[in-house]
This record gives C-alpha cells, sequence and structure tokens, in this order.
C-alpha cells in the first residue's frame, strides 16, 4: 500500500485532480466520492454457496460498508460461485483504513468459506465427490457448454481440488482458463468474422477439453 501511495502522490503533484476540501476527490458518481477508491477482491465460495450461508454474508457486509456483487460486478450474478468484495463508501475513510477493512474482512471470509468446504466433506462426502466427477466427466465430453455452465462445472473442480478430491495438477490453469472461454475472448480466438453462440460453445468445449488433458 505505501509504494502505491507514494505513486498515487507523485502523480497528484503533476495531474489536475478535481478535489474540495469537504467531498474530497470529485468523480463521475457521488458514490465515489471522497477517497475515490474502490478496493476489490475476487473469491471463489461455493462451500458457503452449498450450504446456504451467503445471505449472513451479504448482511454481515453490508454493516461494513461492504458489498458483495457477481462476478461482472455491479447488478450481475455470481456465476461459478465467484464473487466480487469491494468497499461501497470512499467518503470519511481513508485509502489505507478502507485497506485494512477489506484485508480483515476477507480474510475472515476465506476462512468461513474454508471451514465451510470441510464440513461439507464431512457431513456429505460422497454426494461432494459425485458432483466433482460429475462435473469433470461434463466438461471432458461435452461438445458444447456456454459461458454459465463452464462457470459453474468448473466451480465444482476447483472446489475438489482444494479438498484433494480432484487433482491440483490438472487444474493449474484453471484461473486462466475461465478468462479465456468468456465470449469475448472466445470470439477473439475465432478463426471465422462472424461467431455465433452456439460456435462460441463450441470453441469453449474444446478448449475446456484440451486444458484438463494436458494438451
Amino acid at each position: 500500500m505505501g509504494a502505491i501511495s507514494k505513486i498515487d502522490s507523485e502523480l497528484e503533484a503533476r495531474l489536475p485532480y478535481a478535489y474540495n476540501t469537504r467531498l474530497g476527490y470529485l468523480t463521475a458518481c457521488p458514490t465515489n466520492l471522497g477517497t475515490g477508491m474502490r478496493a476489490s477482491v475476487m473469491m471463489h465460495l461455493p462451500g458457503l454457496v452449498i450450504s446456504e450461508q451467503m445471505q449472513q454474508v451479504v448482511q454481515a457486509a453490508a454493516q461494513l460498508n461492504i458489498t458483495v456483487r457477481g462476478l461482472y460486478g455491479e447488478g450481475t450474478e455470481a456465476t461459478g460461485n465467484l464473487f466480487q468484495i469491494s468497499n461501497q463508501s470512499t467518503l470519511g475513510d481513508s485509502e489505507d483504513q478502507i485497506v485494512e477493512r477489506m484485508t480483515r474482512f476477507t480474510s475472515d471470509l476465506a476462512h468461513q468459506e474454508w471451514n465451510a468446504r470441510r464440513r461439507l466433506l464431512q457431513s456429505s462426502s460422497l454426494q461432494v465427490k459425485d458432483r466433482v466427477s460429475r462435473a469433470y466427466g461434463l466438461l471432458t465430453n461435452a461438445t458444447l457448454l456456454s459461458t454459465q455452465e463452464a462457470l459453474a462445472l468448473l466451480s465444482f473442480l476447483r472446489m475438489g481440488a482444494s479438498l484433494d478430491i480432484f487433482s491440483h495438477q490438472a487444474l493449474k490453469n484453471v484461473n486462466k482458463t475461465i478468462m479465456n472461454i468468456q465470449p469475448a475472448h472466445l470470439a477473439r480466438l475465432s478463426t471465422t468474422d462472424q461467431t455465433t453462440s452456439e460456435h462460441r460453445d463450441q470453441i469453449r468445449a474444446d478448449m475446456i477439453r484440451k486444458e484438463l488433458s494436458g494438451n
């Protein structure tokens, strides 16, 4: 944080930032007044979703002026059990205070997620292993996969790897895969000028099969 603050201060000395002594930095959106800083952490929380604890997480976050959004930010769903955690308020707190609060909350959330996964494995071991195995079977055999379905299946594999149900080695590039299977990325990989939804689903399925096979 110190290095980033230093760079920001050096930039501010050279750039005409819009600033008000009472409201802080002026931005295009009133909710970003103050520091104008948005600190975000992307978290994979399948354990808390499956055990139906996310509502409590959202409520606890709101009390700390922290918001929980979906994968693509405001107004989106948590596809693949991926959540964007970020500070909701930027007015009245310093950058250091915001980062410290976010660090404490996300660290605690990671601990809750790990406990939720372990409880699921202890109480429903066969069901968890079955979900992971079915996800692998579909991902390695499907010829068409939508973004939403692929992310949901990859979510189970990532959880399975953390619980030693599935090979860590096979998922070493899973984060890169999650980015590459997005529609815009697939359009760039396409050899044709016009890419239909079905064509993207086919390219996505082919890519995932190759990734999981290690080719």
